[in-house]
């Protein structure tokens, strides 16, 4: 074993630098209405939107959101005109996500902003915000990690993961970068 897992002491973590923004019954409130209704298959993606900005998120006009998207905090969710997230996609936002107009997060995709410090002995946070630029595509069951841009028009091909920035119109595969 690796000198930074042998001295991880979990017990003393502490979570610093991870700030929720909002009180104990704003985040149940959330999870009831994730739960009970965002995620359902029967709960008209028309509607979705509309949920998500009740809760605080920005998101803007023909956006559709297919059944069990998970967001984790919608007050951390800015997404823009003409997107389009598919079928169990997960916005693991403890920062903030920013999806731009006519990107589309295909099913499964993952866009997660937290992560932790290898060598805090008390595996501390080291959170990110995640920027997905205008027409940029993460297709299905992509990684897209903490403190990433994917640039405009790039593509985060099926099964990748996107670990640092996109330029403009790159494509990043689950082989490496074309």
């Amino acid at each position: 074993m690796s000198a930074p897992a042998a001295g991880r002491r979990l017990r003393g973590f502490t979570g610093a630098g991870y700030d929720k923004q909002r009180g104990l019954l704003a985040q149940a409130a959330w999870f009831a209405a994730l739960n009970l209704l965002f995620v359902k298959w029967w709960f008209p993606p028309r509607w979705r939107p509309a949920l998500l900005r009740a809760f605080g998120a920005r998101v803007g006009e023909r956006v559709l959101i297919r059944h069990r998207v998970r967001v984790q905090w919608p007050w951390k969710l800015t997404v823009g005109d003409d997107v389009w997230i598919g079928e169990g996609a997960w916005l693991i936002n403890l920062e903030p996500i920013t999806i731009d107009s006519d990107v589309c997060v295909s099913q499964e995709a993952v866009l997660c902003t937290g992560s932790h410090q290898r060598h805090s002995p008390t595996f501390e946070f080291d959170n990110a915000p995640i920027r997905l630029e205008r027409g940029a595509w993460v297709a299905a069951r992509a990684l897209v990690l903490r403190g990433v841009t994917v640039g405009a028009g790039a593509v985060v091909g099926a099964g990748a993961v996107a670990h640092r920035d996109l330029p403009p119109g790159a494509v990043h595969t689950a082989g490496g970068a074309r």
